[in-house]
């Protein structure tokens, strides 16, 4: 690179609110500026006006605003924008068509299928990047041996990028292709985003189309082949869409920033910030690379600033600013994701790992049925806090104000409607003295059930008053908060085997340095870092950083020494063409640097790793640039906890990132200053022990020798640092700051209701449970539980209760509990510690036969009992039964369906009885027609990884102890099981209520039936004054002969899914949830059948018709599809489950959702090009049903279409319902079509395949599946928003709250889709 000595160098963080400048004069000097992004009545452009104040002050001249600036005097500029965050968010890029292969045009509007709020019955969804799809007619499917389809054979075999061989069934139809164009630019569009099946390793069809599209006059036209070409095209397309949509809006931005400066910044190095923390030319940065552009500078920055390469200490960033909380870790490398969600698109990209946790500063104060609850909602930059005079709600920044811990006068006047007063101290304090009264009428009336409400400040045993000052009121939310932000920072660290408390905490962003101590304590953290520009540390971060080029490619090469040769040579293609590029960038040799990554699986997994040797060098029995099979299997030890020894390892793509050594270094400069450090004032700050003298010190006044010891607040114009009680503050030679963190007081506390501990203990208790899923994850094999994530773990009480559950997967929610239950009555006294229970049987609280459940009792010294319970829950592929899979369409009896554990011990005394739950998985096969289990290492391995699972939370259980003490633990246990039950009384008098005024009665009832007319029926009876009600299912009809009965845990799930859903915000989903309930079952029905009665159907099908009888007694919603359409194949090679799509029921104030899962599950589809890759099939089609949604004043969703060809000879399996009975409208509005079966038999015969079937199919037949729609809501000639009597549901409006992002969000998602 260019030296520019001489010249002064500016690195810009243009950020939604507030923009960052960091500029390094001739001299050697810094200085840095902050101004507002959006300011018109002064500036146009941020960035610019930064620049053009720095220029002024340096040189003395004079540069007016409404004239280009002279850019002689600038080196380069580095830049990092929320520009395309902002329109992806907003929804304001370029007008984008879709140009997509046939067959598959609402692929992206499907998505995975699965919803993003397991809970809201609106499924709000952000909208799609483009207006307009033009279907392509062409097809390529890859080649399988031994396959062929009558009628379909190949025009031309190719081979692809990967070394796959391609057969192309139909060519791209240009001349259609160029009509269709041409009517989509005719109506003002002119950009194209390009999708076609397997492009990422054949992509001459697209190149075609895009340079047709090109000559038309499309002036943005993107190829996924070439933004990004790696297999699964669903977020191939989302990342294709987003650069189509962003791209041009960067380049309408980058043009107004050039057109700033005379001759636009010809001779200007400008250099853009990428999603993946490297630099980029101006004309190379793109819309699919941009969206992390902002905050990628923040972790550059501390990465270089906090990491000593000498200790190698790993560092977790912590961003907080006023609207969003950034987490993220670094260890000596930046950590990539390769696919991650921001606003509802995923992008296929490499991007550092930032999660997005909370809402910052702006997170919501609520205080909910007894509980206090911070954020998700934001108040975001507008109105923003309370204290900004814009008439906004009661924040965080409003609790530290109220504390004493921010101080007005040291804030610049850019608050209220003129934008040129102080924060408000006022609005605070008036705000926080109405929720306190609310707060402590609410604990003087004895709303809580008996608890009654003590004092919370959060920390010591409380006196007998009831009421809470305002300053505890206020630390009790700052303390909810600190808990609620380190429960993601604990899923980024454990999720990959690292300990959390190992890690310096590193923070930055504004809001940062007030909550760093607390949560550095709560984590266990003994060192916090704050560099001197952690105001602007993105900013400074872009100065420190590299130009980073990166090239990938897709490969389906096995790793192993014939393919070596191979792999170097396409590294060695790769690296040169890094190193070309960098070169023509202007970097010399010896500041290029090269690092190869290969894209690393187990054969027959999905969970791969982007992995680099370069702590492995190559040898004899490796590749020339590394050994990655140690450097992998090593890896996916520690992740994992496990290697699997006899399996291939698959290469999935080779990517090389070349690195230009550009950055400036980090320049430390000691000041020293003379004397202790002098406060310029004291003030008076409320702890846990109350007001504390807390002295006030100016950053810029503080020198290297000076140690500073809390409390007390230390002050720069960007951020304000709390130095707790306990905590030293040191600082260091480059005059940043290291807080020393020490070890809180031991906290006692009473058993008397305590509202804010009751919030953190709510925290503690799921945190357990999400815990032991962590481990749960890492230690299974199976793809199930490892990568679909269908599993459970939860705490119990003493008797069984559930206190906590992670995932909220529906149809766990109340199982779990009688299943523990059923424990204690069958075993009881004969439970001893070092004894794990396997179960599975339906009359002992199962779901179905592949859900096994182990339960760990929890022991403590000098307690006779259990004092809790453990239990996780993971769904096994196989386990034995007449099909494999073990869920058989047309089972009669449980013995059909697999191996049943009742009450088995499956370690007893510490010690796994592998001999006897072999015998017990292999037994099936006595029964005719049956098998034993078909994969019986998977199934040893898995339940070995829920006994680990469980053990983490035993562990945890007894730290929760030694930390309170038993009798405060499980008194709060009761207290949150308490805060649901008291949720769901309140729902209950709110529905009663509104019910008598407008029927006359307290009573509701509804009944549907199911496909062979058995009846469900219900009838509800609700006490107003006391919250409560019963659900008396008697008149339901008798158990079946097939296997559509359901277990009463599965009635209960459903329950506690609706309770849920229709409270409409986030409730402790525990055992007080039912306690206001009362519920009858009849014995012999098909909601609690007798004990060997066959039971699959009933947990995926009935379960569905339950919810739709609740929600029509209560007239919330119309139908949704009511039915998961489980679809499965097979032959002796193996097998494939799914379950698919339909329409969502429209309610009183939305249109139905469609082509999306609904209710009690919420499963992801295999992705296209996956499932034809590993399968002999090939989709025809996957598309929405048109018409299926019930009209209404708002109608409902629409069912899919999804077309099976078949390759070779299989066993198609088919479980469904609703193809009969259609789903109900509501209030007016009309049912949703039903679903069908079709089977188009290669010689021409269609036949309808009715519900449920098994059935031989032949290569070129093809299953046409068409799932039900689901009911409208309303008439169409209703004209008032909310005609009938259906509860309002409380529903959250997408921009309410702050957008979620990272790997912990992506895990979680999962889960929710399990």
């Amino acid at each position: 690179m260019a030296e520019t000595q001489g010249k002064i160098d500016f690195a810009i963080d243009r950020g939604g609110t507030f923009t960052d400048i960091f500029a390094r004069c001739p001299d050697g000097r810094e200085k840095v500026l902050k101004l507002l992004s959006h300011d018109p009545q002064n500036y146009k452009d941020a960035p610019t006006e930064g620049i053009r104040r720095v220029l002024e002050e340096e040189t003395g001249r004079v540069f007016p605003r409404e004239q280009p600036l002279d850019s002689s005097m600038i080196g380069w500029i580095r830049m990092g924008t929320t520009v395309a965050t902002n329109a992806l968010l907003e929804r304001q890029g370029e007008r984008t068509a879709l140009l997509v292969t046939r067959g598959f045009r609402d692929l992206l509007h499907i998505g995975t299928q699965a919803r993003p709020r397991l809970f809201d019955l609106e499924v709000s969804v952000p909208e799609l990047l483009y207006e307009e799809v033009i279907e392509v007619d062409e097809r390529v499917v890859l080649q399988q041996e031994g396959c062929e389809v009558p009628g379909r054979e190949a025009k031309s075999i190719v081979t692809g990028s990967t070394g796959d061989v391609l057969e192309i069934w139909r060519e791209v139809d240009l001349h259609r292709v160029e009509r269709d164009l041409k009517g989509v630019l005719s109506r003002g569009i002119t950009s194209l985003a390009v999708l076609l099946l397997h492009s990422y390793t054949w992509s001459a069809h697209e190149k075609a189309v895009g340079s047709l599209a090109r000559r038309l006059g499309f002036t943005q036209v993107s190829l996924s082949s070439e933004v990004m070409p790696m297999v699964r095209v669903v977020p191939r397309g989302y990342t294709v869409c987003a650069d189509a949509y962003l791209t041009p809006k960067i380049r309408q931005y980058l043009r107004g920033f050039v057109s700033g400066f005379r001759g636009a910044l010809q001779d200007v190095d400008v250099l853009f910030m990428q999603s993946d923390g490297g630099l980029t030319p101006m004309d190379q940065f793109c819309g699919s690379r941009a969206v992390l552009s902002g905050p990628a500078g923040g972790v550059v920055g501390y990465a270089v600033t906090s990491y000593s390469q000498a200790e190698k200490k790993p560092v977790i960033g912590f961003d907080m600013g006023g609207t969003s909380t950034d987490v993220s870790r670094y260890a000596g490398q930046y950590e990539h994701v390769f696919e991650a969600t921001t606003a509802g698109i995923t992008l296929q990209a490499p991007q550092l790992d930032i999660n997005t946790v909370a809402a910052g500063g702006g997170s919501r104060l609520f205080f909910r049925s007894g509980m206090f609850v911070v954020g998700p909602e934001s108040a975001g930059a507008h109105p923003g806090p309370a204290c900004y005079r814009k008439g906004g709600p009661l924040t965080v920044t409003d609790a530290n104000l109220a504390l004493g811990r921010l101080l007005p006068a040291f804030f610049p006047r850019i608050f209220g409607p003129e934008e040129d007063e102080p924060l408000s101290s006022e609005d605070t304090m008036k705000r926080f003295r109405q929720l306190t009264r609310e707060i402590n009428h609410f604990l003087s009336t004895g709303q809580s059930h008996g608890h009654r409400g003590a004092n919370a400040n959060s920390g010591k045993a409380q006196g007998s008053s009831s009421e809470m000052s305002l300053e505890e009121v206020a630390i009790g939310f700052i303390n909810v908060a600190n808990e609620a932000m380190c429960r993601p920072i604990r899923a980024l660290t454990q999720a990959k085997g690292h300990d959390t408390s190992q890690h310096v905490l590193a923070c930055f962003g504004g809001a940062a340095g007030q909550h760093a101590c607390a949560i550095a304590r709560s984590l266990g953290m003994k060192t916090v870092f704050i560099h001197k520009y952690s105001g602007v540390l993105s900013a400074y971060g872009l100065a420190l950083a590299d130009v980073v080029e990166e090239v990938q490619e897709p490969c389906s090469l096995q790793y192993e020494p014939c393919s070596f040769p191979e792999l170097d040579t396409r590294v060695e293609q790769l690296t040169l063409r890094c190193q070309e590029t960098l070169r023509n960038r202007g970097f010399s040799s010896t500041q290029i640097s090269t690092e190869v990554f290969l894209h690393l699986r187990y054969e027959g997994t999905d969970c791969a790793l982007m992995v680099t040797a370069a702590s492995h060098p190559g040898n004899a029995h490796s590749c020339r640039s590394g050994d990655f099979r140690t450097a992998f299997t090593k890896r996916y030890l520690k992740e994992f906890g496990f290697t699997i020894p006899d399996r291939s390892i698959m290469v999935d793509d080779i990517r090389v990132r070349g690195s230009g050594k550009s950055g400036i270094k980090s320049v430390t400069r000691t000041r020293i200053g003379r004397g202790p450090p002098r406060p310029i004032k004291v003030t008076q700050c409320y702890f846990d022990d109350g007001y504390l003298d807390t002295s006030v010190y100016l950053w810029e006044e503080l020198s290297c020798e000076h140690s500073i010891r809390g409390p007390a607040i230390i002050i720069d114009k960007n951020s304000t640092i709390l130095v707790e009680p306990c905590c030293v503050a040191q600082m260091t030679a480059g005059g940043d700051v290291c807080i020393a963190v020490g070890s809180d007081q031991l906290c006692i506390l009473g058993t008397e209701l305590n509202s804010v501990q009751l919030s953190i203990f709510s925290h503690r208790f799921m945190s357990i449970a999400e815990q032991m899923g962590r481990v749960l994850q890492r230690t299974s094999i199976s793809t199930n539980i490892k990568e679909r994530l269908d599993f459970s773990c939860a705490v119990f009480g003493p008797d069984g209760g559930l206190v906590s559950n992670a995932p909220h997967i529906p149809v766990h929610l109340g199982a779990m509990q009688e299943t523990v239950q059923y424990q204690i009555r069958a075993i009881g006294n004969d439970l001893k510690e070092g004894d794990v229970i396997l179960s599975n049987h339906p009359s002992a609280g199962g779901s179905h036969l592949p859900d096994l459940t182990v339960i760990t009792p929890v022991f403590r010294k000098g307690v006779s009992g259990p004092i809790f319970f453990v239990a996780s829950r993971g769904h096994h592929a196989d386990i034995g039964g007449i099909t494999p899979g073990s869920m058989p369409p047309h089972s009669t009896s449980l013995q059909e369906e697999g191996a049943v554990f009742t009450s088995f011990k499956l370690v007893t005394a510490g010690v796994f009885q592998e001999e006897a739950v072999t015998a017990a998985l292999m037994a099936p096969a006595q029964y005719p027609g049956c098998s034993g289990t078909r994969n019986l290492h998977d199934n040893l391995s898995d339940l070995r990884a829920q006994v680990a699972a469980n053990q983490k939370g035993c562990q945890l259980v007894g730290e929760l102890i030694d930390c309170y003490g038993l009798t405060v633990v499980q008194a709060y246990m009761g207290y949150i099981q308490s805060n649901a039950e008291l949720a769901v009384r309140d729902m209950l008098k709110d529905f009663a209520q509104r019910w008598r005024q407008e029927r006359g009665s307290l009573e509701a009832e509804a009944e549907d039936q199911m496909d062979d007319g058995t009846l469900i029926k219900l009838h509800v009876q609700i006490n107003e004054e006391e919250g409560t009600a019963v659900f008396d299912f008697s008149g339901t009809g008798t158990e079946v002969w097939g296997n559509c009965n359901a277990p009463r845990a599965i009635t209960y799930s459903a329950l506690i899914y609706c309770l849920r859903c229709m409270v409409g915000q986030d409730i402790p989903l525990n055992q007080g949830c039912l306690a206001p309930i009362k519920v009858i079952i009849p014995s012999g029905s098909i909601l609690q059948p007798s004990q060997n009665a066959a039971v699959v159907g009933g947990n995926v099908l009935t379960s569905q018709r339950v919810v739709d009888v609740i929600f029509r007694a209560f007239e919330v919603c119309a139908a949704s599809q009511g039915c998961m359409n489980n679809v499965s194949f097979g032959s002796e090679r193996g097998g494939y489950y799914e379950t698919v799509a339909g329409g969502a029921g429209a309610g009183p104030g939305w249109h139905g959702r469609s082509g999306v899962h609904s209710h009690m599950t919420n499963t992801r589809i295999t992705d296209p090009e996956i499932l034809e890759k590993r399968y002999p099939v090939v989709l025809e089609q996957f598309s929405l049903r048109p018409g299926s949604g019930g009209e209404g004043k708002h109608r409902g969703g629409d069912g899919v279409v999804r077309k099976l060809l078949f390759r070779d000879s299989v066993v198609l399996s088919v479980l469904s319902e609703r193809r009969s009975t259609r789903p109900y409208g509501l209030h007016g509005g009309e049912s949703g079509a039903s679903g069908l079966n079709l089977l188009h038999k290669a010689g021409g015969r269609i036949l309808n395949l009715g519900a449920k079937t098994t059935v031989n199919l032949e290569s070129g037949d093809m299953f046409c599946l068409y799932t039900p729609g689901a009911g409208g809501y309303g008439k169409d000639e209703d004209q008032e928003e909310g005609n009938g009597s259906s509860p309002p549901i409380k529903r959250r409006r997408p921009r309410e709250t702050f957008v979620e992002r990272g790997s912990v969000f992506e895990y979680r998602r999962v889960q929710e889709s399990a």
